[in-house]
């Protein structure tokens, strides 16, 4: 880059961002409930007097947008440090769960010690950020750390203390009152309490960053060459953690965890040809503001009613075809990896593939049977058996067969359905980490129910169609992706976490626009088998059950084939495009039926496939049946548990299966570092 044109890429990108950021907070405190003249607001700003249009300029909107400016400003300082330190580009507050650490850390303290504003607060989400980190950073490879394996770490993660936070949303919703949009990002401000609290912090953080902005320029050349140079390559790395923890920190406890601008801030200002750090970092603070002041301004403009839609997930609807964009744009270079074989799975010994479906057909017919005889007095065995065969109670007889047994049936059916879904995506795209919740079929699913629910105001019996619509729309966005992403499974992993985050944006809006009672939206968005019934059964369930899965087993030769890779599958006679859209299609169709039941539910379609292939190994003859019991059998136990770990309160289902799989997903990963992605 020429002299000149680094002077005038300096000029455009800070005098240019400073006119933007200038017009944009000029917008931002004309927007309101209030109409109010510019002149007003010039006069509130510059000659403030004693009327009620100036306090309301002063102390309501300009607060607001000062926040915005230095919460977005910080966002985008910690995605520098972040990826610098952990020499990927696709790192961020947010992609590394951060975010959800700190968020779930201050809803627990607001639950059970009562303290989070202030100081408190700023505490209580570093802790729980640092220990996110720690986490993340272990399962990635502290030495050798994998980038993909990094961002998928931090996904799992983000959906565990999702899980946790819902939890603790749902079952303490007076403690944690106004907590629901704050967690999904919001830069109301009431007075200057926040902007007060943060500034100080905001700067020490920068003027930390920028001292550190030489070592950094010299860790970027890498380890070997700034450790030659006398650099202490771990103590860099644990002080930039803390610097970028420390910022998100200060964020996440005065306006909620906002994602996505530490991402596409950094990343505008490296595009423009700046290296040196501190020019970076200065011209991410900038940007940063612009993007966070701007996704408000966008937020309101969408919502004229001011009934507050959450930046968080302006950003995030933003963000997330960025993240897709950068992901596709930087494949060669950082996730080029074509190693494109699926997990092979442990062969055991040949008893247990000749007793593994009479054993679990067992397990699922005795969780069945708990499952009827369990409710608010506990488990009663023997008072049901009597009920149901000797006709000696017939207040239990009912309760067990007309209540209990449809909804534990409703959960063995989605459990089988998204069971198979996974095992579909995960051979027809090569990628052992696919299932429809992490490739974004889920969210798509969820989108549409969602939006023929509340926006469109139609009968329930037609959410299974707006379910179909949005996991197609999903699906026809996964597939080009993963065409042009030659089908690499780590890519299709990535992919699939920019697709589900714009769902989830899209998810969000719509619950805050169609004031959907918050437990209500975390349930159903957790997924859940409450209240279901013979309807949902035979409505929802029972055409994919009797129609779609034979057709999927009669085509699993083809998964096998799949594979095993395009080229053999080539030479096997297959035309790999056509099979691969519609096996794909079909998983689709399959997921979409049992997010139309029982809500987003997440891990099933992971979970039950890979224990199958760990039983039975990689093409075994039962592995299509074990796959399904295996699915339902675990959605039937979070069934079960669901109503009985917390009578006379109930968890969502999804909740347990995510506590259940995340730690599941994350011994995986662990397990996978000997695998090459």
């Amino acid at each position: 880059m020429s002299k000149q044109s680094y002077i005038g890429r300096t000029v455009l990108t800070f005098g240019g961002g400073t006119v933007l950021l200038l017009l944009l907070f000029f917008i931002h405190m004309n927007q309101g409930s209030v109409s109010i003249a510019p002149s007003t607001i010039i006069h509130a700003i510059f000659m403030p007097e004693n009327q009620l249009e100036h306090h309301t300029v002063r102390y309501l909107r300009m607060p607001r947008a000062i926040i915005g400016i230095l919460a977005g400003g910080a966002l985008a300082v910690s995605g520098v440090l972040l990826q610098t330190i952990t020499k990927n580009p696709l790192a961020s507050a947010g992609t590394l769960g951060i975010h959800s650490g700190s968020y779930f850390a201050v809803v627990f303290a607001s639950v059970f010690i009562s303290a989070t504003s202030g100081w408190s607060g700023l505490l209580v989400a570093f802790l729980g950020g640092i220990l996110t980190a720690i986490l993340v950073y272990t399962l990635a490879g502290v030495a050798n750390s994998n980038p993909v394996k990094m961002v998928l770490a931090g996904m799992v993660i983000t959906m565990m203390f999702s899980a946790f936070t819902s939890l603790l949303q749902i079952f303490f919703e007076n403690e944690t009152a106004g907590l629901f949009l704050w967690g999904a990002g919001t830069l109301v401000q009431n007075n200057w309490e926040g902007v007060q609290f943060s500034l100080p912090f905001i700067i020490m953080g920068l003027i930390g960053s920028l001292f550190i902005s030489k070592t950094l320029d010299l860790f970027q050349l890498g380890e070997e060459v700034a450790t030659g140079l006398g650099q202490k390559v771990q103590r860099t790395r644990m002080v930039t953690v803390i610097l970028a923890v420390f910022l998100t920190s200060v964020t996440v406890s005065v306006v909620g965890p906002i994602g996505f601008v530490g991402l596409i801030a950094p990343h505008l200002i490296k595009l423009l040809g700046f290296q040196k750090h501190y020019v970076v970092i200065l011209g991410s603070f900038l940007w940063g503001a612009v993007v966070l002041l701007g996704a408000d301004v966008l937020a309101r403009v969408l919502d004229p009613s001011f009934s507050e839609l959450p930046v968080g997930a302006i950003t995030a609807f933003i963000g997330a075809p960025w993240l897709i964009w950068l992901i596709m744009n930087k494949q060669n270079k950082h996730y080029g990896s074509k190693d494109t074989g699926i997990l092979a799975g442990q062969i055991n010994s040949a008893t247990m593939g000749k007793w593994i479906i009479p054993i679990l057909s067992v397990v699922a017919l005795l969780v069945g049977f708990v499952g009827i005889s369990t409710g608010n007095n506990g488990i009663q065995l023997v008072q049901t058996f009597q009920a149901i065969f000797l006709n000696n109670d017939e207040f239990i007889k009912n309760m067990a067969l007309d209540l209990r047994l449809p909804r534990l049936l409703v959960a063995a059916g989605s459990g089988v359905l998204l069971a198979i879904s996974g095992y579909i995506f995960q051979g027809v795209l090569r990628n052992p980490l696919a299932d429809p919740s992490v490739i974004g079929i889920t969210s798509g699913a969820g989108v549409g129910a969602l939006m023929f629910l509340y926006i469109g105001s139609i009968s329930a019996v037609w959410v299974p169609l707006g379910a179909f619509i949005g996991a197609l729309a999903a699906f026809l966005v996964v597939m080009l992706l993963a065409y042009r992403a030659a089908f690499q499974p780590a890519l299709l992993a990535l992919l699939g976490i920019g697709v589900s985050a714009f769902g989830s944006a899209v998810i969000q809006i719509m619950v805050v626009r169609s004031d959907m009672a918050v437990a209500s939206a975390l349930t159903w968005l957790s997924g859940t088998t409450y209240a279901t019934s013979w309807t949902e059964l035979n409505y929802y369930l029972l055409g994919p059950l009797l129609i779609l899965v034979p057709i999927v087993y009669l085509v699993s030769d083809r998964i096998h084939t799949l594979a095993l890779g395009d080229d053999t599958a080539k030479g096997l006679g297959l035309s790999v495009w056509k099979t691969r859209f519609n096996l794909a299609l079909l998983a689709s169709v399959v997921a979409a039926a049992s997010v139309a039941t029982v809500g987003t539910i997440g891990f099933v379609g992971l979970i039950a496939p890979h224990v199958a292939r760990l039983m039975l190994g990689p093409a075994h003859k039962h592995l299509f049946f074990t796959t399904a019991l295996l699915g339902g059998v675990v959605l039937m136990v979070a069934d079960v548990l669901s109503r009985t770990l917390l009578v006379p309160k109930e968890i969502p289902s999804g909740i347990i299966v995510a506590i259940i799989g995340a730690p599941y997903f994350l011994w995986l990963m662990n397990r996978s570092n000997k695998w090459k992605m």
